[in-house]
């Protein structure tokens, strides 16, 4: 009896603490940074509450039946024979029914508006980032500014990113929790993901499917940063940095699998280095990813 009550103190202390201690938590969902972040967190709100009107009817129901019709309550009606109500067939189906339709409207219409391949509509011009999925970090090259990072992306807030993403190897999956949707990375394919950060700020960015021995450590940070003069700075300095990769050779070296990368900069990166990276698996792609591909080196081509 003594054990019990002592047992019984403990466990309510152990959730008491746990309440504490979670109370400090976070949910990146549920803290969006970006505006596909903050659509997606209103669909979860929205299916939520729209799940919890079946729910907690449920739940005070149940409490309320197995408390009234309990063994020892000699005064309600016993009616064993009892089988079908009409009234409560039209209640348990009708409004489940109603619910289920009204949550596939929502998420048909959001599914095609939050399309991740669909670019953003803003009055500022998107930026292109490249994205290469490697074991066991993340490779980004920015086309535009000749300059590539390890580990680390940046960009300036308020302007819509387009990231294309490719694996070297194996099936991979690119997520920014707190700026939106996750997008798999794969070989010999190219997959879009459109993203926009409204404030300022260091965001965490992981690898969502698993893919090997440091998987744990396949994590980078997303950077918003304040303006478009501040990103121009940032990529300055890594203009200044000594490292460079000069061709294909030292992609492939960089690509050998290695864990807890440190952030890297790179200088200068050779211009179809993406497109070289996706046609290593040529015979996978579909015809308008060999015909983008191909259009892709053929203009780096003629700016060269």
């Amino acid at each position: 009896m003594e054990a019990s009550r002592y047992k019984n103190i403990l466990s309510r202390a152990g959730l008491f603490i746990a309440i504490l201690l979670l109370s400090g938590c976070q949910s990146a969902l549920l803290d969006p940074k970006g505006m596909v972040g903050v659509r997606e967190k209103e669909l979860i709100i929205t299916a939520l509450v729209l799940m919890l009107i079946v729910v907690i009817p449920v739940i005070l129901m149940t409490i309320y039946f197995a408390y009234k019709y309990r063994a020892s309550n000699t005064d309600v009606e016993y009616t064993p024979d009892w089988s079908h109500s009409t009234k409560i067939e039209v209640v348990v189906w009708t409004i489940p029914i109603i619910i289920i339709a009204i949550l596939g409207v929502i998420t048909w219409r959001s599914t095609h508006e939050l399309e991740p391949s669909v670019p953003l509509k803003s009055d500022v011009d998107h930026m292109t980032i490249e994205v290469v999925s490697l074991d066991w970090k993340w490779l980004f090259i920015y086309p535009e500014q000749n300059i590539a990072t390890v580990n680390y992306v940046a960009f300036p807030k308020d302007v819509p990113v387009e990231f294309k993403i490719t694996s070297d190897n194996i099936m991979n999956s690119f997520f920014i929790p707190r700026l939106g949707s996750q997008i798999y990375a794969m070989p010999g394919m190219v997959t879009r993901l459109h993203l926009i950060a409204n404030h300022e700020g260091e965001y965490k960015g992981i690898s969502s499917s698993y893919s090997g021995e440091g998987f744990s450590h396949m994590k980078f940070t997303a950077s918003a940063l304040p303006d478009q003069a501040s990103f121009d700075e940032w990529v300055q300095n890594v203009k200044a940095q000594p490292k460079k990769l000069n061709d294909f050779s030292d992609y492939q070296t960089l690509a050998k699998p290695s864990e807890d990368v440190p952030v890297t900069y790179f200088s200068e990166v050779p211009q179809d280095l993406f497109s070289s990276v996706v046609m290593q698996f040529m015979g996978s792609l579909n015809d308008d990813e060999k015909k983008e591909v191909h259009g892709h080196m053929n203009m780096a081509e003629h700016k060269g």
